[in-house]
């Protein structure tokens, strides 16, 4: 089948073509383009997509056109590896079905009371949002039932394998119909994801988009070598540059992230931190005040940060290098988003030269390198400040 152009040409109804306008999307994506078509017509999928092409819209469409609203028992289920990601599904969800009102999504995840959960619940929703855990022990409890599913959608395959959810995701798949459609999005493959798609799915379509122009963030890459102990002197260097009006840290531990925001605090700087020990309902506020712009420099580790969506985030600094070399790719796609201009800095020491090598062979880009003069002025390869004035 080939991919549709336009969503005027799907058979999309009247309610969530004026939520799509109201959303401001008018042209699909090429994910959107391969994946409604097929899901429409109820075929299992596996799609390999690049993070921030439009995949909650893709399985959405299909999820919300074929819903019962006289139904009482969940019909839809989406499993996400993060509390983050899975609150932003539920958001674009909602969106969607802005002009369906009979529609009703509850978000299951950890670290919020469960009280509120279960009255959520209790609303008979037709579509729930989940992370694993949180998803099980309320089946466990006996407030949600599996039994009536007729479409689940796993985001973010990969990560939420390689997170230790194998055994969580397969018991909540077999809990589910048998002949139900099961549809995977994953940014990469991993013998994980396969295994799953292996055994439950039925002759899956493969969709797969590769990071192009059109759909890979148009993203200015920069890398500093910098001693271990110079890392904070550079990272307000470039805060202080005054160029970027809301930027975002990475840090590859908890510890250090926070460690690294109240020391910018400290200095004067508002900023402030999201890791895996922050409580659910703080990181909940923390978001949605960067997402608002009440401060402008978030410090995040890698896990903390998923399911972030925020426009006009300036500049990725990468205080830390991150430990797997698809983290790379997510970091620096949280600027450049919305076909507006991001830039990302990455800070090496000089051990890190060589692992940096190997993420750009999988990246396959080159940064441009910076350096730091003798009168600590940042300076690109031909002596030029990097910066007008500091």
């Amino acid at each position: 089948m080939p991919p549709m152009k336009d969503f005027n040409a799907l058979d999309v109804s009247a309610d969530l073509m004026k939520a799509l306008v109201r959303m401001g999307i008018s042209v699909p994506t090429q994910i959107q383009q391969e994946t409604i078509p097929p899901m429409m017509a109820g075929r299992d999928i596996i799609g390999i997509a690049p993070t921030g092409t439009g995949k909650t819209i893709a399985f959405g469409i299909p999820m919300l056109e074929y819903i019962s609203l006289t139904e009482t028992r969940v019909q839809e289920l989406v499993i996400a590896p993060t509390r983050e990601l899975a609150l932003q599904i539920e958001q674009e969800l909602t969106d969607l079905g802005h002009f369906i009102p009979q529609i009703r999504i509850a978000a299951l995840y950890g670290g919020q009371p469960m009280a509120k959960q279960i009255n959520q619940l209790k609303r008979r929703p037709q579509i729930v949002v989940a992370t694993p855990g949180r998803l099980l022990d309320m089946v466990n409890r006996g407030h949600v039932h599996l039994d009536h599913v007729h479409t689940m959608v796993i985001d973010e395959a990969d990560e939420m394998l390689k997170m230790g959810f194998v055994k969580d995701v397969t018991r909540i798949i077999e809990l589910v119909p048998a002949n139900r459609q099961l549809v995977m999005f994953s940014a990469t493959t991993n013998s994980d994801v396969m295994t799953i798609s292996w055994k439950y799915q039925q002759e899956p379509v493969e969709i797969t988009v590769e990071a192009t122009k059109e759909n890979r963030p148009q993203i200015t890459q920069y890398t500093m070598v910098v001693g271990r102990e110079e890392k904070m002197a550079a990272l307000q260097y470039l805060l202080d540059s005054d160029e970027y009006d809301r930027v975002m840290v990475f840090v590859n531990t908890k510890f250090m992230t926070q460690r690294v925001c109240d020391r910018l605090k400290k200095q004067g700087y508002q900023a402030d931190a999201l890791h895996g020990d922050i409580r659910q309902s703080q990181r909940t506020r923390i978001m949605n005040d960067f997402k608002r712009g009440k401060f402008p420099v978030l410090i995040a580790t890698d896990v903390a940060a998923r399911g972030i969506d925020v426009d006009d985030v300036e500049a990725v600094i990468n205080y830390d290098l991150p430990n797997e070399n698809e983290y790379y790719l997510h970091r620096i796609g949280r600027t450049g988003r919305a076909r507006k201009h991001g830039v990302s800095f990455t800070m090496l020491t000089f051990q890190e030269t060589v692992r940096m090598d190997e993420i750009l062979k999988y990246m396959q880009t080159k940064p441009t390198p910076l350096h730091f003069d003798e009168a600590k002025i940042l300076c690109r390869a031909d002596g030029e400040a990097f910066f007008t004035a500091v």
